[in-house]
């Protein structure tokens, strides 16, 4: 007999899921027991640390990572970030523990009444086998339903009791996800391309997921057009120290409309058209702008607010519109005019800091992102020039980029963290699981004591005081202390370099008290 237990940890090597994140509790011990000697137990202190870290180890690895949680409570603890992961396209395979069955009619202490539903719209499928023996089938296609292009999370609810039982055999599956449009729909966007005055491109996350950065170069330098950044992006899709890039698109209707106008085409890529934060009235795009939008999404197609969409995997569609348009003879945009470089002074500003720190940083470290306050500022100091190089949230929801960079990490790379302290409160206790696994992290608070962005959005809506925004007399670099990762506090400008320096040796963690003015929200 092969019981569910064994026979689901072979599917896990199959898939390649041999490193589990998670948080563990009562229902989940019959899992744990025999742990085998190839696998690794990543543990979390809080469920959601546990999601972001599994997150950004799927991230590096370009795999689906597998995370366990605790029953109804541990998956209501870990379900913004789940949201997020849904959000921004990362495979992972969430299975969480229930009580067992023959004990669920009385609704028992620690049971999920309908776990299926609970995760519910925020995975892509979510499930409770009807038999113990049918588990590591579920698996298996959650593996699947996972890894298919949009990727994005599972969930997976197992009573207690079925690990024990015997299992069903599994079937050996593959599965080819790309695919491509028929070619009369990307042969329009061809022939609309080629004919354009001034054609523009916005690159948005999904080139970055489906390792298309190379095919996005080659089709914008052949036709000469402009580049922006998509609205809100969770990860760079195009190097943003190339002549061709403008820079990034603010969630703005009107602003997009306005920066977009002068282009006759546009192609939007593997983004939403558009992710808007804020409203404002007028046109999705200037009269005369025709838009194509080439993504994976069904859904994004379906809703996207204006022009043509085309479905199709982004590397397989941009690939073949490379192919299919000729050299443009037309020039390409005006080179983008970056700001000056801020003299590094008493109070320190997040700009000059972020200078400082894009002047010291090593080439190859990844960067992940979660100061809202200094979204605009980071963009503007620090260029990302490499494929998978950088992540943040693109859904909005705080508490994502501490754990997703210490998972990154723990997959072997230099990675930098750059966070609001506000930001790095929802999830301050992924600091232990990166000191415990010794992970290469470097983590840099922008520390401004307050929701700084709360404040000035406030502003822009015409609320001047917001309450509940003012952080006084955090003490981040004892908690991180506390959980066992080293930490320093800077607060003149003569301290700064040596001790970003001393930071990205780390693993480290810096905080850095910054002025309170966020700059341009939008």
């Amino acid at each position: 007999m092969t019981s569910v237990r064994e026979e689901f940890r072979e599917v896990c090597r199959a898939a390649g899921m041999t490193t589990w994140f998670g948080n563990p509790g009562s229902t989940e011990l019959r899992m744990l027991r025999d742990w085998p000697g190839d696998f690794d137990y990543v543990l979390a202190l809080q469920e959601a640390s546990a999601v972001g870290a599994a997150a950004g180890y799927a991230v590096a690895t370009g795999r689906a990572a597998l995370v366990s949680l605790h029953s109804a409570g541990g998956v209501g603890h870990a379900l913004g970030a789940v949201f997020n992961a849904y959000r921004d396209r990362v495979p992972l395979v969430v299975v969480a523990g229930q009580q067992t069955r023959a004990m669920l009619p009385t609704r028992p202490f620690l049971s999920a009444d309908e776990p299926a539903a609970f995760p519910r719209p925020y995975v892509k499928w979510s499930h409770q086998p009807e038999r113990a023996a049918a588990v590591p089938t579920a698996l298996a296609e959650a593996h699947r339903v996972a890894m298919t292009p949009p990727r994005g999370p599972i969930f997976l609810s197992v009573p207690e009791d079925d690990w024990d039982a015997e299992a069903d055999p599994v079937p050996p599956r593959s599965a080819r996800t790309a695919f491509t449009a028929g070619p009369e729909a990307l042969r329009e966007v061809a022939e609309a391309l080629e004919a354009a005055r001034a054609p523009a491109i916005v690159a948005g996350p999904g080139i970055d997921e489906d390792g298309a950065w190379a095919e996005t170069v080659a089709l914008a330098e052949t036709l000469r057009a402009a580049v922006w950044a998509a609205p809100m992006p969770s990860r760079a899709a195009f190097p943003e120290d190339h002549p061709l890039f403008q820079g990034h698109l603010p969630p703005v209707r009107s602003a997009v409309a306005r920066l977009l106008g002068g282009n006759d085409v546009v192609l939007v890529i593997g983004a939403p058209v558009f992710t808007y934060h804020v409203h404002s009235d007028g046109p999705f795009v200037a009269d005369g702008t025709r838009v194509f939008h080439v993504d994976c999404d069904p859904a994004a197609v379906a809703w996207a607010a204006t022009g043509t969409s085309v479905l199709s995997t982004v590397r397989a569609g941009v690939a073949e519109l490379a192919r299919l348009v000729s050299p443009a003879a037309r020039p390409g945009p005006p080179a983008r005019i970056r700001p000056p470089v801020p003299p590094l002074t008493d109070p320190l500003g997040a700009a000059a800091v972020l200078a400082v720190l894009d002047r010291l940083r090593p080439p190859d470290a990844v960067l992940v992102e979660e100061a809202p306050s200094h979204k605009d500022a980071f963009h503007e100091r620090i260029p990302v020039t490499r494929r998978n190089g950088y992540l943040t949230t693109g859904s909005g929801a705080l508490g994502w980029g501490l754990p997703v960079a210490v998972g990154r990490a723990i997959a072997g790379e230099r990675v930098i963290c750059v966070v609001g302290d506000g930001s790095s409160l929802y999830s301050i206790q992924a600091l232990w699981t990166a000191a415990r696994r010794r992970a290469p992290l470097t983590v840099v608070v922008l520390d401004n004591r307050r929701y700084e962005a709360v404040s000035a959005l406030g502003r822009r809506i015409g609320i001047p005081a917001v309450p509940g925004v003012d952080l006084p007399e955090l003490d981040l670099v004892s908690l991180a202390r506390g959980f066992g990762f080293p930490a320093e506090r800077v607060t003149r400008a003569a301290e700064l370099p040596d001790a970003l320096a001393r930071a990205l040796d780390g693993p480290r963690l810096l905080d850095v008290v910054v002025s309170a003015g966020a700059g341009s929200l939008y």
